[in-house]
């Protein structure tokens, strides 16, 4: 999902290459006004060419959520209240395509596309976007507002019970981080020698 212009916001899953035989790396990503770098990469528990799976983002004014096959696997909460931007104020649209990144994604970029595979394709099934619809005639200060519940307009994921994950959705991302998550920018001090603000919040 991502928006337009310099200063846009997004959010991404991303499939990264490998050679036979080892795990598939899906990477997550956040950008905020434009500003990136906030990766997390996991291996999955299934193999994902074998069949298809859901992949899904669940976006309000309190959180963004990653989930595979309805398991949480990553959560960016709304920390406004500290001084952390937060993606609420662009309207954003869903992109898919097949991106040539073996300049970093494939162990670094040490391992390239083989070309002689290509055509390479990707098939989707099931895509549904719930979403609340924002032309472009809408003020960039009017997008929140347009799309949060109030009075007699309600929508599902701005109520109380999706403002944070239940119980259960806890510890579903409690098991991923501590079996399937393999980086995480938090940790990375070679390239954040200061920690990001934001980590020093999260409970995930």
């Amino acid at each position: 999902m991502s928006s337009d212009g310099p200063n846009h916001n997004e959010f991404d899953f991303e499939f990264l290459g490998n050679t036979t035989g080892e795990p598939y790396l899906v990477q997550t990503n956040v950008y905020v006004n434009g500003v990136g770098n906030r990766e997390q990469r996991m291996n999955l528990w299934f193999d994902p060419t074998k069949d298809f799976h859901s992949y899904s983002i669940l976006w309000n004014q309190r959180q963004v959520v990653f989930l595979v096959d309805e398991t949480p696997v990553r959560v960016h909460t709304n920390m406004e209240h500290k001084g952390i931007p937060f993606p609420k104020d662009q309207a954003m649209g869903v992109y898919s395509s097949i991106w040539n990144a073996d300049d970093w994604a494939t162990q670094g970029g040490l391992v390239k596309t083989d070309w002689s595979h290509a055509p390479f394709i990707a098939s989707y099934k099931g895509f549904e976007i719930d979403a609340c619809e924002c032309p472009v005639s809408v003020a960039a200060n009017e997008i929140a507002d347009k799309c949060r519940s109030s009075g007699e307009k309600r929508f599902w994921w701005d109520e109380p019970t999706m403002s944070e994950l239940s119980v259960h959705q806890s510890h579903q991302l409690v098991w991923v981080r501590a079996n399937h998550l393999v980086y995480d920018y938090c940790t990375d001090t070679a390239r954040f020698p200061v920690m990001p603000v934001e980590c020093e919040h999260h409970r995930h």
